[in-house]
């Protein structure tokens, strides 16, 4: 017999799985993409914040001008090939950042540019005459990282923020956002740093590494003065194109990935096996994974008739248990704890029967044997039925005893 054990239509059922899948993988997908609820616009030098300081101008022109550009939260990332973008906030640890760079320069995984950072940022205060959006900041001044000279490539380097009437080089020229706080690089002792752009005084605003033996050929380039890419300078056509020459220059013109990292300002992302199992080599099992869930839906949702209902595992009723008793009796083969109770069960229904009271097995036995007597029962005595029932040994002689006790029984009774 078979029957329609679930009360929810197949479509409902399918439904409901198609939409559970796709909030997990949209899960995975913002875990991923580090949507973890966190502020990335927070006033910070970077690819994702959009005050004066940070960076997200220059990711939106070089995406409208047909670049691939990511922004970056896992530091693993920067072993992939591609220009990778570093904008490190003032406080940044100079042996991490040198161990970065030299990974980058040893790896052969692409050119590297590095803006340095120089403002001093607030959030813009939330008051009622102050109009701003979020994300916005105040610039409280300008100041050289300290870290940048403890670098290995910067030995004997040195920076200064001070007035300058403006920029050139690369075929252009142009001012400054504001040129009374310019950061450049005003000495170059080991003469590491070929320059690029400049400011009315010769001092550097740019420059290009200059490659050593032990390194791979990928340009590094260095932009010393931020306000030339940073959404503070975006405001102006001349640096914006001056912006995208330096990305064309530290590419050597070819068209590689663009890789913002976020890393370095504290928006990192730790790997983890949910966004592992969607990222090359697991990527392949995952996929497998997937389909054979596929597969194992569609051969549920199309087999032939509904479910058939399974018999209960334990029959309910006095019958089904006199015969689950038997079964385990016969199981373990104690025959013989049966011959007593048996026997008194029966002996007491007789007495009821005759209309004799209660009394010990032997005195029973003998009332029921003088009873019959003086009604003339000339058959089978009642004591003699029920020592054959003692005596017996073997599993056959104990049935037949019984089965004779019981035929005695249903005799008298009818």
């Amino acid at each position: 017999m078979s029957r329609r054990t679930s009360p929810f239509r197949p479509g409902t059922v399918l439904a409901l799985l198609a939409v559970g899948a796709l909030a997990f993988l949209l899960f995975l997908y913002s875990l991923g993409q580090g949507w973890t609820g966190g502020e990335e616009s927070n006033g910070g030098n970077h690819a994702a914040a959009n005050g004066l300081n940070g960076f997200s101008g220059l990711v939106t022109l070089l995406e409208r001008t047909g670049r691939n550009v990511t922004l970056s939260r896992n530091p693993a990332d920067m072993r992939e090939y591609g220009l990778q973008v570093l904008t490190p906030p003032l406080m940044t640890s100079p042996e991490e950042f040198g161990e970065l760079l030299d990974q980058r320069m040893n790896g052969g995984m692409g050119p590297t540019l590095v803006v340095l950072p120089k403002w001093i940022a607030m959030p813009v205060p939330d008051v009622e005459d102050v109009e701003s959006e979020d994300g916005w900041v105040m610039l409280l001044g300008a100041t050289s990282p300290l870290w940048f000279n403890q670098i290995e490539i910067a030995e004997g380097a040195g920076l200064d923020v001070g007035q300058t009437g403006g920029w050139q080089g690369l075929g252009g020229s142009g001012d400054l956002p504001d040129e009374t706080q310019v950061q450049a690089l005003t000495s170059d002792e080991e003469n590491t740093f070929r320059a690029l752009l400049t400011d009315s005084e010769g001092d550097v605003l740019a420059a290009e590494l200059v490659q050593r033996e032990d390194y791979d050929p990928w340009p590094v380039i260095v932009v010393f003065e931020p306000d030339l890419v940073n959404n503070y300078g975006m405001a102006d056509r001349a640096r914006a194109e001056v912006a995208l020459q330096l990305v064309e220059r530290a590419t050597l013109g070819e068209d590689m990935p663009i890789r913002f990292d976020l890393s370095l300002n504290g928006l990192g992302a730790a790997q983890n096996l949910l966004t592992l199992a969607f990222r090359p080599p697991f990527l392949a099992a995952t996929l497998c994974l997937l389909l054979a869930a596929l597969v194992i839906g569609w051969r549920a949702f199309r087999r032939f008739g509904p479910p058939v209902a399974e018999a209960p595992a334990v029959s309910q009723g006095k019958r089904q248990l006199a015969r689950n008793g038997a079964a385990l009796v016969q199981r373990v083969k104690r025959w013989h704890l049966l011959k007593r109770p048996y026997e008194d069960m029966v002996g007491r229904r007789v007495a009821n029967a005759l209309g004799l009271g209660d009394a010990e097995t032997d005195a029973r036995e003998v009332a029921i044997d003088e009873a019959l007597h003086r009604r003339g029962h000339d058959g089978e005595q009642f004591s003699r039925l029920a020592a054959d029932l003692r005596d017996a040994e073997k599993p056959r002689d104990i049935l037949r005893a019984a089965r004779r006790l019981r035929t005695f029984e249903r005799t008298l009774t009818q």
